[in-house]
């Protein structure tokens, strides 16, 4: 027998699929960790749902597609959830009244086009008749008011409660509505988190399907303040199809998990260009890493989002473009990734409890 490798285990892997959600299982992310001892492999499988009736032709089915490449002994595990997702376990995260999913949108680094993300995914999953929030938490470079065209002030109902406003069906908050113009806000960490309380607490956010949370980039302070102050439905992590963003994806995946919030999948942004004049695609920035990143990480790949002049005008001029319709230029990959993240909230999210087949 060859040398066994995590590649050709994972390119195995891709035959057996998930019997729910009609994809293979490395596709969905659900292969989170591969171990290779001789001829034995490990597997840590993470579902939405315990197997149940269909653990033991999961059963087969993995070791059928394992067995040609001279794999004589498979092992599996489901990693188990935290404890605050895990039926009648306490959690100190009171919910948000009305909000069934909160998202968080992040990056390991800046400059790969999160806030265009967050916003347009947004307005793809209120145009799909969601009813959508959107919280900037980007408190240094608050620029989702300038990408949805809107410099309106938040209403003070009282003391305790203020209004979002509203832009293209998505109500938002941010503090580049209350701190508008070139005046840098200088924050310590516990102002960080007064504020961000104030954002997920005070707002009147109503009924909502989602609330998406644009993070600023990195794995500080904000980010570590949000998930202590409200129970997360998962995270959506963007990146570039360079290889040179690996690492930068690797914190912010190992950000996540530490802290227990389930990673709903990786976007890659700019992933190609259509030339205009041969209409051929074109790689500015590499092929295929965000998805390989994906793989090597265990989590969901969730799409691609072209080069696309329109998508930078529309953020630009407060016009994004999933605003004019799936088939407005680059507007397409939006759409996508909305419908993938919304099946994914609505299988579960969290995995289920730990279990073993020998």
């Amino acid at each position: 027998m060859s040398q066994l490798t995590r590649e050709a285990v994972l390119e195995a892997l891709r035959s057996v699929q998930d019997p729910e959600q009609k994809k293979d299982i490395v596709s969905l992310g659900q292969v989170k960790q591969v171990e290779i001892t001789g001829e034995a492999v490990t597997l840590s499988l993470g579902f939405t749902t315990a197997p149940g009736p269909r653990r033991e032709s999961l059963e087969q089915a993995l070791r059928a597609a394992l067995l040609p490449l001279g794999v004589r002994h498979v092992e599996l595990r489901q990693e188990a959830p935290p404890a605050a997702a895990r039926p009648g376990a306490p959690s100190q995260q009171a919910p948000l009244p009305g909000v069934k999913h909160l998202v968080a949108v992040g990056s390991g680094k800046g400059g790969v086009g999160k806030t265009t993300v967050a916003v347009n995914l947004a307005i793809a999953l209120a145009r799909s008749g969601a009813a959508v929030g959107l919280l900037d938490a980007d408190v240094y470079g608050p620029n989702v008011p300038v990408m949805l065209g809107t410099t309106a002030e938040p209403k003070v109902v009282d003391e305790r409660s203020i209004e979002p406003v509203e832009a293209y069906g998505v109500k938002m908050i941010s503090m580049g509505l209350l701190n508008p113009g070139d005046r840098p806000l200088i924050w310590r960490g516990p102002m960080l988190h007064g504020v961000l309380q104030q954002f997920l607490r005070s707002v009147r956010w109503g009924e909502l399907d989602y609330l998406l949370i644009d993070l600023p980039p990195g794995t500080g302070d904000v980010a570590l303040t949000l998930v202590q102050a409200a129970p997360l439905s998962g995270a959506v992590i963007v990146t570039t199809p360079s290889a040179v963003s690996l690492a930068d994806v690797r914190k912010a995946v190992e950000m996540f998990r530490q802290v227990s919030v389930d990673i709903l999948g990786v976007v890659e942004n700019m992933s190609y260009l259509n030339c205009p004049h041969c209409s051929k695609r074109v790689d500015v920035f590499g092929h295929g890493e965000g998805r390989r990143m994906a793989e090597q990480f265990g989590v969901p790949f969730l799409g691609e989002i072209e080069i696309e002049p329109e998508i930078r005008v529309g953020g630009d001029t407060g016009k994004p473009t999933a605003a004019f319709g799936e088939e407005f230029p680059g507007a397409r990959g939006f759409y996508a990734i909305s419908r993938e993240v919304a099946a994914r909230l609505a299988a579960g999210g969290r995995q289920a409890p730990t279990f073993e087949i020998l």
